[in-house]
């Protein structure tokens, strides 16, 4: 019988964050192993688990899996949060990775000296291309597709909830998605995510950013 799901990535959100938000709605339990030093790292290379040599990587049903998508991908199809056709998957794909190029862009935020620009750009960006998009298909609906949550409006609650943060009163001008984060948020397992002390992470520190650049060997831009 397989384990408990194990994550592998750093104490942080990064992208690993919507793999924990859609097994948390999944109610499925998970432990963490944080990567903190450049040997745990080369570790794992050494030992063959990281196909790409990158992480997240999460072990389940007896299998490493790696690359983002992929993993939400399994998790969505195995805990019955990707549609029930191939036309409800392609819509809610095609929301979510929506969803994850907007979150990508707050996910480089920290690790960029002098973020006006990019923070300028992304709120931009959000207001004129993301959110009408979810605001329009919203109305009257209570979730993204087919009336049953999907790993999609997952993404869309941690999106909004990201965006909140950066910059707070984004959502004024859309009622339809402030509505359907209220509704999200009172999902019992999200809500207890949302509590102080759950596995969710808080945004990234510097001590978040030192750790990932150490163990990659990066170089401050």
């Amino acid at each position: 019988m397989a384990g408990k799901v194990v994550l592998y990535y750093f104490n942080g959100r990064g992208k690993m964050e919507s793999i924990r938000w859609l097994l948390t709605v999944a109610e499925v339990e998970f432990d963490e192993i944080y990567l903190t030093t450049r040997e745990q790292y080369e570790k794992l290379l050494s030992d063959g688990a990281l196909m790409f040599q990158q992480v997240p990587m999460v072990e389940i049903d007896g299998m490493k899996l790696i690359q983002t998508k992929a993993i939400l991908n399994y998790i969505a199809e195995k805990y019955n949060l990707h549609g029930k056709d191939i036309k409800e998957r392609v819509m809610i794909n095609m929301y979510s990775e929506g969803l994850m190029d907007l979150m990508e862009m707050m996910m480089m935020l920290p690790f960029i000296p002098d973020p006006k620009e990019k923070l300028d750009n992304i709120e931009s960006k959000a207001k004129e291309r993301y959110l009408p998009v979810f605001e329009k298909v919203l109305s009257g609906l209570i979730y993204l597709v087919s009336g049953k949550v999907s790993c999609a409006d997952v993404q869309l609650l941690e999106c909004t909830l990201m965006l909140e943060e950066r910059f707070p009163g984004i959502l004024r001008d859309f009622p339809n998605v402030k509505s359907f984060q209220g509704r999200m948020s009172q999902i019992p397992a999200l809500r207890r995510f949302l509590l102080p002390g759950s596995k969710r992470k808080p945004q990234p520190d510097q001590v978040y950013v030192k750790t990932v650049m150490e163990v990659f060997q990066m170089k401050q831009p």
